[in-house]
């Protein structure tokens, strides 16, 4: 018999059936749902009232508050009232507002663990595949029914297996690695299919960094993302509180994959998605000299604790060019305190940063940080398309934290290997 994926493995059990095959449609028990203040109960909160059913299992259900957390205006704080209002109503306990962004607030708090099934209401739900988890981004009306039935179908998907060797040479980071697959595919490569990670070279990218290559899996348009289990996936699970499995999450006998791809961490250099799309990819040494007025670090992709050091590490004894707002939007709360107990905070203010709350902000468009006409930024967030961060014209390149942080310095997109301490 033929072996099994991870994704694979993880539908078998949610579907209680020996094994799954790619394209086969199968209804599956969710171990978790999570919604964010936007796409949650402000939607489904009429539906669900009309269906006059109660949540099948409040435990299993987190709503965090990150898009329109510090609301700008009365209408977005109505929506914020609404998300606090159906957690209570529904004695949903792991409600968490001004805590950080839904895709890494639930890893934090310990909710995430190999082997389950989450849906998640949000594009960017995949991350915590990065874990060893199955997440399912889902739109609101099939979130209703998770809620009201704590089960959903799937279509198995194909899985692409990448075989990640090397490792990451300094200033290069694991965005630079999504960007170098968008430069390779494209946006529709992957669509509907799963990312499994594995190889040697995983084991040289702590968990933060796997996130980003779970998180932005949908700008490679697949519909999740896994990553091998390790003993770096133990090690996160210690010191989160999770119980360890009794085994590392690895595919099973000589699994069928669509495609199986190596991509050599040591080959590769920084990278920009120049605008307006995420895949297109350049180097940054083929940018000449671009102006920047702008320089963001924000985002459940780019501004967790561990993109944070790698910002300060650039900025470390530097000052950011008086031409450039440099602003950073911390992933949550815990990422900003272990900033603050270390000294990462203190380097970022010290050079000319400014720290924003800990919201989705800028990067879906919303509160500070917003481009006005035909300004420049760059951003270690996960799309820019026209308008995502301010005002059509505005141009947006995408990048690792080290690289926005370097362009900060000199004012204009840089190589962070230019600047990087000896």
């Amino acid at each position: 018999m033929a072996g099994t994926t991870i994704v694979e493995q993880v539908l078998a059990r949610a579907s209680d059936k020996d094994r799954v095959n790619p394209g086969e449609i199968i209804d599956v028990t969710v171990d978790m749902a999570m919604m964010h203040d936007s796409g949650g109960p402000r939607r489904i909160l009429g539906p669900l009232a009309e269906l006059n059913m109660p949540i099948w299992d409040p435990n299993r259900v987190v709503l965090v508050a990150d898009h329109y957390a510090m609301p700008n205006d009365a209408d977005e704080a109505i929506i914020l009232q609404t998300a606090r209002n159906f957690a209570r109503d529904h004695a949903i306990t792991r409600y968490h507002e001004l805590e950080g962004i839904c895709h890494i607030v639930p890893a934090e708090e310990g909710y995430i663990y190999p082997g389950m099934l989450m849906v998640g209401g949000d594009s960017h739900s995949a991350t915590p595949g990065a874990l060893g988890a199955v997440a399912i981004p889902m739109g609101s009306t099939d979130m209703l029914g998770v809620l009201v039935a704590g089960k959903t179908w799937l279509k198995v998907p194909h899985t692409i297996r990448i075989d990640v060797e090397g490792q990451l040479e300094q200033g290069v980071m694991a965005k630079d690695a999504v960007l170098w697959l968008l430069g390779q595919w494209g946006m529709s490569h992957a669509t509907y299919r799963a990312l499994e990670y594995g190889g040697t070279g995983l084991a040289s990218l702590p968990v933060e960094e796997r996130m980003v290559l779970t998180n932005m899996a949908i700008e490679l348009g697949a519909k999740t993302a896994v990553c091998e289990t390790d003993a770096i996936t133990e090690q996160w699970l210690t010191n989160h509180g999770v119980p360890l499995p009794s085994s590392y999450l690895r595919p099973q006998g000589d699994p069928f994959y669509s495609e199986k791809i190596v991509m050599n961490l040591s080959a590769i250099e920084p990278l920009v998605a120049r605008p307006p799309r995420p895949d297109h990819v350049s180097p940054v040494s083929a940018i000449d000299r671009q102006p920047i007025n702008q320089a963001y670090i924000g985002a459940c992709t780019g501004a967790k604790y561990h993109d944070l050091a790698m910002a300060a590490t650039v900025l470390q004894g530097r000052k950011v060019s008086p031409r450039v707002r440099f602003l950073i939007a911390p992933a949550s709360r815990k990422a900003l305190q272990q900033a603050a107990q270390d000294g990462t905070l203190q380097v970022l203010i010290e050079a000319g940063a400014t720290i924003l709350s800990s919201t989705c902000g800028a990067c879906a468009g919303l509160g500070a940080g917003i481009l006005g006409p035909n300004e420049v930024g760059i951003s270690s967030t996960n799309r820019n398309f026209p308008g995502r961060m301010g005002h059509p014209t505005a141009q947006v390149f995408l990048a690792s934290p080290a690289t926005v942080a370097a362009s900060a310095v000199t004012g204009y997109i840089s190589d962070p290997r230019e600047v990087w301490p000896s």
